[in-house]
């Protein structure tokens, strides 16, 4: 809606990142993937792309009628009644017990970051393992110091962040975030084959997240976004070996492998001061 994009006017940065699609209120979309060509690899511009999506059906689609038109009748005049597109609520499959499927949206308009809450409660919970994938590598302190927690108490953490970047700047940036990170035990894998837009994370073969949320300063605070959280054991088995694979083609980082010049780290630091705002 506006051509000039001043970057150091936090205001203009509450973009709306998520990705929705519903169709007839029976089944509903979500993810990384935007409608592209890139994001199919119809066209290459960083390699072989690489996102997640989840489909959901049943009366979780519900959810996500709602927050489209959360959006939609913002700033209209003419405001379309939700009630009309809302499907009705089936009847009760008996299939409850620990089963969760949860969508939720992000707003900066609010005083919480429901988003970086969630990812906070995976990643306290968690016992076993931690694997992430992420875009952008820009923690707040909050979320550095669960990382590192987790991984002080054993639980084995991983990130996967792209090989391949599509913003330089962006990728010093969360380059020069390897170091603290590695050297308390977080395993950082590089996407060899090209630019890694997945946002996801699973825990412990028990419960897992995918959605538009990246691990990074602006998608935690600056923009309206959306995910699912769920605890399906077929759904969480599915991003865990998808995880899996991708460990297999990635470069495991190393303070030997990611060494930076002395010029290089000057500039990172300076970077580092206005990372929040990238």
């Amino acid at each position: 809606f506006n051509q000039v994009v001043p970057v150091f006017a936090v205001r203009m940065n509450n973009r709306d990142h998520r990705k929705i699609m519903v169709v007839d209120g029976k089944v509903a979309f979500t993810g990384g993937i935007n409608l592209a060509d890139e994001y199919i690899n119809e066209k290459k511009r960083f390699g072989y792309w690489k996102d997640t999506g989840i489909k959901i059906t049943g009366d979780s689609v519900r959810s996500f009628v709602d927050m489209f038109f959360y959006i939609w009748n913002a700033f209209r005049e003419d405001r379309e009644d939700v009630n009309w597109y809302l499907p009705p609520l089936q009847e009760d499959s008996g299939q409850g017990g620990e089963l969760v499927i949860q969508p939720y949206d992000d707003s900066p308009l609010d005083k919480t970051s429901v988003s970086e809450v969630v990812y906070a409660d995976m990643i306290q919970r968690a016992k076993r393992y931690i694997y992430v994938f992420t875009p952008y590598l820009v923690l707040d302190d909050f979320l550095r110091a669960e990382l590192l927690l987790a991984a002080a108490r054993g639980v084995d953490v991983r990130i996967v962040v792209p090989g391949v970047p599509d913003k330089k700047m962006i990728y010093r940036v969360t380059r020069a975030n390897y170091l603290s990170l590695m050297k308390d035990g977080i395993k950082i894998y590089e996407y060899t084959p090209g630019f890694l837009h997945a946002k996801s994370m699973v825990c412990d073969d028990e419960y897992a997240v995918v959605g538009t949320v990246n691990f990074d300063y602006r998608s935690l605070y600056f923009h309206f976004e959306n995910a699912v959280y769920f605890t399906d054991k077929e759904a969480v088995a599915a991003v865990k070996r998808d995880a899996e694979e991708t460990f297999a083609v990635s470069k495991l980082c190393t303070p030997e492998n990611t060494k930076r010049t002395a010029i290089g780290r000057v500039v990172d630091s300076v970077l580092r001061v206005f990372e929040t705002l990238f």
